[in-house]
């Protein structure tokens, strides 16, 4: 058996998880703060300016709700697994030295044909006092393990408003990306060996669909709250395409209700790279 079907449902024994401020800094450069302004979010990027409290990029949310449990999906080639959906909501601001116990379930693994999709939750709660701070819940889609016969349920309704954005942020990835990116944790290959990429149908290594993630989050943050992270409750968002380090990525933001609004983020040339964008604020 490829995927182990019995581990839905079942949620991890706690794991602790810790980071400091070098963490969040070196976070906050990967996915791409102060890259075409040193001077610029140095809130993010800096401990020690003048006047500037270092304060944490809200989706440093999904790294703090990330722990290995040991346990594992079941037998197959990573290669083949790519990142297809991410959200996350916070319940407090995220602070700059953190530590929490994560516990992590496997809320369904459903039959896509080509392959399988397996979507986790994962929530982080202060060590000290128990109190929740980050809920996030992914998908990964692995090729070639479908076929069983299970499907998922059916996705939130989203619809592209029939307008122009409201806002449109661009930002500029470097050739070298990837290579800061990992360097906050995860160290697939897929992102930096020509070989695993290879094997994974890329002519190239590919960008972390989390730093595409996180370049997005920065868009909204300083369109949407004012770049004060504190505002910022929650984000949603697919992985359509892969993005390659050096791509420019324009981020495209759509008002709904009242502290909630809708994105869409593609490459200059205009594949879209994240869909189904939503993002809650205050």
């Amino acid at each position: 058996m490829a995927l182990d079907h019995d581990l839905v449902g079942v949620a991890s024994e706690p794991v602790e998880r810790s980071w400091r401020a070098d963490d969040v800094i070196l976070y906050a450069l990967g996915v791409g703060a102060g890259s075409q302004d040193p001077t610029d979010e140095l809130a993010f990027t800096t401990e020690n300016t003048a006047g500037v409290e270092l304060r944490v990029l809200p989706t440093f949310a999904v790294l703090a709700a990330q722990a290995r449990t040991g346990r594992k999906l079941g037998d197959f080639d990573p290669a083949k697994l790519v990142h297809a959906e991410q959200a996350f909501e916070l319940h407090a601001p995220l602070p700059v030295d953190g530590r929490v116990q994560v516990v992590s379930t496997v809320t369904g693994i459903a039959d896509k044909g080509s392959g399988a999709l397996v979507t986790t939750e994962n929530t982080a709660a202060d060590a000290e006092t128990g109190k929740p701070l980050v809920t996030a819940r992914s998908g990964a889609f692995i090729r070639g393990e479908g076929g069983f016969g299970r499907s998922g349920s059916g996705s939130d309704p989203w619809t592209l408003p029939e307008r122009e954005p409201d806002a449109q942020v661009r930002y500029p990835t470097r050739p070298e990306q990837a290579l800061v990116y990992r360097l906050s944790g995860d160290r697939n290959p897929l992102h930096a060996d020509p070989a695993f990429a290879a094997r994974g149908g890329f002519d190239r290594p590919i960008l972390h669909g989390l730093c595409t993630y996180g370049f997005t989050g920065r868009a909204l943050l300083h369109a949407l709250c004012g770049s004060d992270p504190d505002r910022f409750d929650a984000m949603s968002g697919r992985f359509s395409r892969p993005v390659l380090p050096g791509d420019e990525l324009v981020v495209s933001i759509w008002r709904d209700e009242p502290g909630t609004a809708l994105f869409r983020t593609a490459t200059a040339d205009g594949r879209v790279v994240i869909d189904r964008g939503r993002v809650r604020f205050h």
